[in-house]
């Protein structure tokens, strides 16, 4: 079984999991609709993807 040579410090161990942070998700605005998405993802209430119709429009019921 492994074992630690040496105390790993307080300081030591945060600067190990100092990269381990989840990224936040990245927003752009739609250049035809001017709606927030997500880059590379369709337009969820347009249903435009990269110029091009691939969803039926959501309807606001």
């Amino acid at each position: 079984m492994a074992v630690p040579k040496s105390k790993i410090s307080k300081s030591r161990r945060g600067q190990r999991r100092s990269h381990d942070r989840l990224a936040m998700n990245t927003y752009i605005e739609d250049a035809q609709s001017g709606e927030l998405r997500r880059p590379h993802h369709i337009d969820l209430k347009t249903g435009v993807y990269r110029g091009r119709q691939v969803l039926e429009p959501k309807s606001d019921i």
